[in-house]
């Protein structure tokens, strides 16, 4: 599939690749197509008209100042995935408790859900991970919009052939070094650094960790 890294840039909206490239927040990427807008930038004050996943890289929080004098202060731990609703306007601050330990790794990514969920849509096969791979695969969450499963291999470990049956975003919170083999026997080798995302439309794979440390990943499947 062809591969696309997004230059460093402000907000600029980037067409569809299956198989794109995406970097974390911290390189001021922006990738937006018709489901998804990931990593996008805000002035000071801002609002956020999108529901929003939330996938940490480092532990960290915030305090949002709204508008009309509501303080709310938030608080993540490095790997953990939240679901962020759409908010009113309000100004950020980092308070120095807050801040992260590396300012130049990756901090978060962002990904805006740009449209309802379908509920017609079906997420859920006869392959999919969470039934073929219980031990490796975790639900993280699942809303009318989203479904969010993380995924763990241990070095040089693989999972059995699933299937994601709807486009998704793949992000990499840990290096990667895997073979990818379709149904019909393909097999590709793959990198990615951590921070980095993918966009995929549905498809079926084996996964086999070539490193030898864990893998770790999180898959944002969408329903619109």
């Amino acid at each position: 599939m062809p591969t696309l890294r997004l230059l460093t840039q402000w907000a600029f909206p980037l067409g569809l690749l299956a198989g794109a490239t995406l970097i974390a927040q911290n390189s001021k990427s922006t990738f937006e197509n018709g489901q998804v807008l990931i990593n996008q930038r805000h002035g000071q004050p801002h609002d956020h008209k999108l529901n929003r996943v939330m996938i940490y890289f480092q532990n960290g929080g915030e305090v949002l100042h709204y508008l009309d004098g509501k303080d709310v202060t938030l608080k993540w731990a490095a790997g953990e995935v939240q679901w962020s609703p759409a908010s009113g306007m309000h100004r950020s601050e980092v308070p120095d408790s807050m801040k992260v330990a590396d300012p130049g790794a990756p901090v978060l990514v962002d990904i805006g859900i740009k449209k309802a969920g379908d509920p017609a849509i079906v997420v859920s096969t006869a392959l999919d991970p969470l039934r073929v791979d219980p031990k490796d695969c975790k639900l993280e969450f699942d809303n009318s919009q989203v479904r969010v499963i993380r995924l763990k291999i241990g070095p040089r470990e693989s999972v059995p052939i699933d299937e994601h049956a709807v486009n998704h975003v793949v992000v990499y919170l840990t290096e990667q070094n895997v073979r990818e083999t379709s149904p019909e026997g393909k097999a590709e080798v793959k990198q990615h650094k951590v921070g980095e995302s993918t966009w995929d439309g549905p498809c079926k794979h084996k996964l086999e960790n070539l490193n030898d440390k864990p893998l770790e990943e999180v898959v944002v499947e969408l329903k619109n």
